[in-house]
């Protein structure tokens, strides 16, 4: 019995070995390999088993198209004991590559670790990745039978009544419709609302150790124009967790006032306009247009804002701060991105079009200079809140914008833009007296630059994947992979066709995992240098300034 099962399943095993495709298989192993070198962000084993298998499945499928196209040309092909010998030589030439290339793998990927800080794979990594590679290109293989299967089935039903070539055609048309409505129209959407009912069930959470605020001056307290449950958990968090007066005088060693916040919730209002409305009114209810510094602050996908951004500019000017927040959606924000990529620029424009206006409207010599900011998808959608045409006659006074996604426009047209022989990682415009660039070294201070009357500052990683992954990298190289790199890219990086755009993807969606620091986790420090710069920070030497990073550093390594 056990010798029947063990003759079928060679069988089985030869069979399938038969039937794949010896181009294919030789493209996906370079493929496969090129996957293994380093790209920005360090990737798990698990990770990167899966991504090794993707591109092993892509190169798979690019060696089968060009078979069939060379089968379409008619040209010659090898036939008989040639391509049997063809076959075995380029199955001993795969698994050298692929034995190789695993050996690699750790080394590789400890070139980006020892950048970031992390620590050093051990040996083990490549045999993971490798089962885990296996599993992947699999299940890949056995969808793409199942569609061949499909595309048969409708080739042969169509080919009785219609001409060959034009049947082959529908089949294909036919089946990837088919393919494409279940993934898109079924699984996709699933995924979608899943995600977003269990986004909307986070929200609402209320968590025992933020209890809704007694100060009158609080959002959400009884005196408060909005409900404590409506403004969201990401809302709760962020007025809950502000620095206090007495935190920031002790601190500074002189007295402080309590930062003013205000955050309207996607529970709020209905509608932008309403939800912008209740912010303006909230924002006169508790004074806000009586302190010195007024930011409009976009969240991101989530709701979320890196509080270590605006705690360190509540200590910067002695709590003499009022922000304000509107949240438009519960999801994160690569999903907000991919499902609605416009709303988060309506809620933002119609935030900014209600507190400019009336912020306009005031004395030039008593009202508080405005700011906007903004991370990640927060940033691209802050962007977004004004043309610079309608604020000429009357600017607010800068903004900070931090980890622009790829897709930002402004960004994207001042960093091609760029003065000739700046890097795209830390570019330089013009005279800088508009727009400046900084990363983890502060690079704000330009020689025989003068900042003009608005100030505007990127704060971006070089390893930072959301800022600097590229659709075309998918074919050519992308600029930011030129000399010189950026402090925190391996050098070791190289570009491959089709699989530096799949390392880039996965990067992009796992840009957060990095330590503080690098990639999509800007650091407390980074922002001071950034804060200073926007907003004008005067009185503070660079001994206090030190100190104060160094404050922030011991709270964020606090549990």
């Amino acid at each position: 019995m056990s010798r029947s099962i063990t003759l079928r399943s060679r069988a089985l095993f030869s069979r399938l070995a038969k039937s794949l495709s010896t181009i294919g298989l030789l493209t996906g192993t370079l493929f496969f390999a090129a996957s293994f070198t380093p790209s920005l962000i360090p990737r798990t084993w698990l990770l990167q088993g899966a991504l090794a298998g993707l591109a092993f499945g892509c190169g798979y499928l690019t060696g089968v198209l060009s078979v069939w196209l060379w089968s379409y040309l008619e040209l010659p092909a090898l036939k008989g004991k040639a391509s049997r010998r063809v076959k075995q030589f380029a199955a001993l030439i795969c698994t050298a590559i692929a034995l190789i290339f695993l050996w690699q793998a750790a080394e590789w990927q400890n070139s980006i670790r020892i950048l970031v800080g992390m620590e050093p794979e051990n040996s083990v990594y490549p045999f993971r990745v490798g089962l885990i590679a296996i599993l992947t290109f699999a299940i890949l293989l056995g969808v793409s039978r199942l569609f061949r299967l499909t595309l048969d089935f409708i080739d042969g039903r169509l080919q009785g009544f219609l001409p060959r070539r034009i049947a082959a055609v529908s089949g294909v048309t036919v089946a990837t419709i088919i393919f494409f409505s279940l993934a898109n129209g079924v699984l996709f959407r699933y995924a979608v609302y899943v995600a977003d009912s269990s986004f909307r069930a986070a929200d609402e959470l209320i968590e025992p150790d933020t209890p809704q605020p007694q100060d009158p001056l609080k959002t959400g307290s009884s005196a408060s124009l909005l409900d404590w449950d409506s403004i969201g958990r990401r809302g709760r968090q962020y007025v809950a967790t502000a620095p206090t007066k007495e935190q920031i005088s002790a601190f500074l060693g002189r007295q402080a006032m309590e930062p003013l916040r205000v955050y309207v919730g996607l529970r709020s209002a209905k509608t932008p306009e309403e939800r912008a409305q209740l912010a303006l009114e909230e924002l006169k209810r508790i004074g806000a247009f009586e302190r010195s510094i007024l930011v409009l602050i976009t969240p991101t996908g989530t709701g979320w804002i890196d509080p270590q951004a605006i705690d360190t500019l509540d200590y910067l000017h002695g709590g003499d701060v009022a922000t304000v927040a509107i949240q438009y959606s519960y999801l994160a924000s690569w999903l907000a991105l991919l499902v609605e990529p416009e709303y988060g620029g309506e809620v933002s424009r119609a935030m900014f079009a209600e507190i400019y206006g009336y912020w306009s409207s005031l004395p030039r010599e008593s009202r508080p200079k405005l700011y906007l900011y903004g991370l990640s998808l927060g940033a691209l959608n802050s962007q977004r809140s004004n043309e610079l045409f309608e604020i000429l006659d009357n600017p607010y006074q800068g903004a900070l914008w931090v980890g622009p996604p790829y897709s930002s426009h402004l960004w994207h047209s001042i960093t091609q833009r760029r003065n000739p022989g700046s890097p795209v990682w830390l570019p330089r415009f013009r005279d800088g007296s508009y727009v400046r660039f900084t990363h983890q070294e502060n690079a704000l201070d330009i020689p025989g630059a003068h900042w003009g009357p608005l100030r505007v500052v990127y704060l971006q990683y070089a390893s930072d994947a959301v800022v600097f992954f590229d659709p075309l990298s998918v074919y050519r190289q992308p600029e930011w992979m030129n000399q010189p790199r950026g402090p925190d890219v391996s050098p070791q990086m190289r570009w491959y066709p089709i699989v530096s755009f799949l390392q880039l993807l996965v990067d992009m969606m796992t840009a957060t995992t990095t330590p503080m620091g690098h990639g999509h986790v800007y650091a407390p420090q980074h922002y001071i240098d950034a804060w200073i710069a926007v907003t004008d920070v005067q009185g503070w030497s660079r001994s206090e300034i030190d100190r104060l990073k160094a404050h922030f550093a011991v709270l964020m390594e606090e549990p």
